[in-house]
């Protein structure tokens, strides 16, 4: 699979992802549209910003807002007709997550990138979206909620398809291994609530 496919991919469920936030907060059709656009190209806007890449890739594909106003429209007509569990919302964001991670690895790497500026902006391109998402609705971003593995998920990811590479694979299996790395992390800290320590500075007694 190409870049770009897995690029509309990534767009599709990190729309379906901000469609289900912005339904949980009551959002109208506007609301759902702009929270689904914001989790879907937001990272991916803050990637080519930092690598000055122009024109911003959304800005110039029609494709990427056809696809996310589709996904936002089916989303809701299906939430109308069906019962959504209430995973639905981390699964299609650790699937977005996992997406956007290797692919703006992949951009940054494309670009000529060191290999640590490559893990940082694709760990960017995945999480940003969300964090964006996250602040519109008024909730606490994933990234920073204990328990979440979040950005650490997107790191380890990255990381895991850099290595890959550089081991000789072909990109399409480093791709999907890195993919793979991102999401079973990511739904792994959700069933199971794993989580790195947490820095906590004893109060001053004195």
């Amino acid at each position: 699979m190409s870049l770009y496919l897995f690029d509309l991919i990534g767009v599709g469920v990190f729309a379906v992802s901000g469609a289900l936030a912005a339904g949980r907060r009551r959002l109208d059709l506007i609301g759902v549209v702009v929270a689904a656009a914001a989790t879907a190209v937001g990272g991916g806007t803050i990637r080519d910003v930092l690598l000055d890449r122009r024109p911003i890739f959304w800005l110039t594909d029609a494709r990427y807002l056809v696809v996310i106003i589709v996904a936002s429209i089916a989303t809701m007509l299906y939430v109308r007709w069906a019962r959504v569990p209430g995973i639905t919302l981390d699964v299609a964001d650790a699937l977005g997550l996992a997406l956007f991670t290797v692919t703006g690895a992949q951009v940054a790497e494309r670009a000529g990138m060191p290999a640590i500026t490559c893990v940082l902006l694709g760990t960017m391109s995945g999480a940003a979206g969300g964090v964006i998402r996250d602040v519109l609705l008024a909730q606490v971003p994933h990234v920073l909620q204990r328990g979440s593995l979040y950005a650490t998920a997107a790191i380890v990811g990255a990381t895991f398809y850099l290595v890959l590479i550089n081991l000789g694979m072909s990109p399409g299996v480093a791709s999907l291994a890195g993919m793979a790395c991102v999401a079973a992390l990511r739904l792994a800290a959700i069933v199971w609530r794993l989580e790195l320590p947490a820095f906590e500075v004893p109060p001053d007694e004195s």
